[in-house]
């Protein structure tokens, strides 16, 4: 099934420098990047590197997405 583009076409993502201690937040960090690659919105973030900031980014960023912060 087709996603259909939203008519936004960057969504403004912060959350934690740390992953957190359960693996339902990595996995929604990881989740939200994938849903933004495929949805076809650019990631604007506060530019970390480390933790689910970080996880968001470089998921978007593989997934062929475009990552500003």
């Amino acid at each position: 099934m087709e996603v259909p583009r939203s008519r936004f076409k960057s969504v403004c993502v912060f959350c934690g420098s740390s992953a957190g201690k359960r693996d339902c937040y990595r996995d929604a960090a990881l989740d939200l990047g994938q849903e933004l690659v495929k949805r076809k919105l650019d990631l604007v973030y506060g530019g970390g590197s480390v933790g689910l900031m970080g996880l968001v980014s470089q998921e978007v960023h593989n997934g062929g997405g475009h990552v500003l912060g």
